[in-house]
């Protein structure tokens, strides 16, 4: 059972992996008020030291196992490659820490389930980061949504259309199944398919197709899928690694409304829209955004993971299902893998490959 007994002080927060994503959790922590970093590590101890000094961290590592045996966590964000998520959050679970990752969580759903297992053995909370969600604009409308002021959702598009260059793919992790566990289905789309599934809830059927067109990778450079939700709604995906002017974009229409979104990498009230049906103009003064917004960022998630830590509260709704999009990726690799197969959440929950790993055959068209 997770534990949800309030926390007394401050968090005592370290972090693993010093990319570029790491910066975002060290200014979130940064601006929370009873959370502090402590302590930084990463396989390279001179990046985890500059880390350190850049954002006045008391200590840094070249070794994760000692920073934990060492600092006794109240909270690790791990900020690394797929690989060596599950490792790395059982044994922050083991040392009585909780978890907040970044996506996506795990390689495949096994490891996700076994990181899920030991957070509950550990009565720790697992959260995994998926800031799309968050903004006071993508809330406004899940509450739309859910409360039926829009009517019925019925379809809905979701494209995730991004520019990555010979250069990105070159990184020896990257384009490889057995590293980066998937391609930009996996790396780039599961953002918009994330925040599709935490407007329009639960799943019940998928058909995808994964394609290499131009970039030289083990894995998919595009992939495209039909998603069928379990409110009876239609959802075409298509996610792409090498479309030049990028976007990324969640249109739901509805009995009563046009909802989109249109952005990059984060929104704000500025990015999304409701346009009303024919007959119910009146009615779009009532769905108007709130006057106070807030932007989509890591800050307004890890604030409120901290703040259900700290409260012993459920996490909140932009941190939990950590499994869903998950499910989504696996079910959109595993219909690929079965020439365009419909998957069930049933299907998957049983499914002899790819909850273990994603790797698929892929439609190579390169000239």
């Amino acid at each position: 059972m997770s534990s949800h007994i309030p926390l007394a002080g401050a968090l005592r927060c370290v972090l693993v992996g010093t990319g570029a994503v790491a910066n975002l959790h060290a200014r979130a922590v940064a601006a929370h008020p009873r959370a502090e970093l402590v302590a930084v590590a990463d396989i390279s101890a001179d990046r985890a030291a500059g880390f350190a000094e850049r954002y006045g961290i008391p200590a840094s590592y070249g070794d994760y196992d000692d920073m934990l045996a060492a600092e006794h966590p109240d909270v690790v964000l791990i900020c690394t490659p797929p690989a060596p998520h599950r490792a790395q959050a059982l044994a922050a679970f083991a040392a009585g820490a909780h978890v907040i990752v970044e996506k996506p969580p795990a390689p495949s759903l096994d490891e996700l389930d076994d990181m899920r297992a030991a957070a509950t053995a550990a009565g720790r909370q697992l959260a995994v980061v998926f800031q799309q969600r968050t903004g006071t604009a993508a809330a406004h409308v899940r509450d739309l949504l859910r409360g039926g002021a829009l009517g019925r959702p019925l379809v809905a598009v979701c494209q995730t259309l991004w520019f990555r260059d010979a250069d990105y793919f070159a990184v020896p992790w990257r384009g490889r199944w057995e590293t980066e566990g998937g391609g930009t289905t996996l790396g780039h789309g599961i953002h918009q398919l994330d925040l599709l599934a935490h407007l329009l809830g639960d799943w019940s059927s998928v058909q995808g197709r994964l394609f290499r067109l131009d970039r030289e990778t083990q894995t998919e450079d595009v992939s495209t899928a039909t998603i069928v939700f379990e409110a009876g709604v239609v959802a075409q995906v298509i996610t792409s690694a090498i479309s030049p002017r990028e976007t990324s974009s969640i249109r739901i229409d509805t009995q009563k409304a046009t909802v989109t979104v249109d952005h990059l990498y984060g929104h704000g009230h500025e990015n999304w829209r409701i346009t009303p049906a024919p007959g119910f103009e009146s009615e779009a003064e009532g769905w108007a955004f709130p006057d106070a917004e807030e932007r989509s960022d890591h800050a307004p998630l890890l604030r409120d993971v901290f703040d259900a830590l700290l409260d012993g509260t459920p996490l909140p709704p932009t941190a939990d299902a950590p499994a869903r999009s998950l499910e989504l990726v696996a079910a959109i690799y595993a219909s690929a893998a079965a020439d365009g197969a419909v998957i069930t959440p049933e299907i998957l929950a049983t499914h002899p490959t790819h909850r273990a790993g994603f790797a698929s055959p892929v439609i190579d068209l390169r000239a």
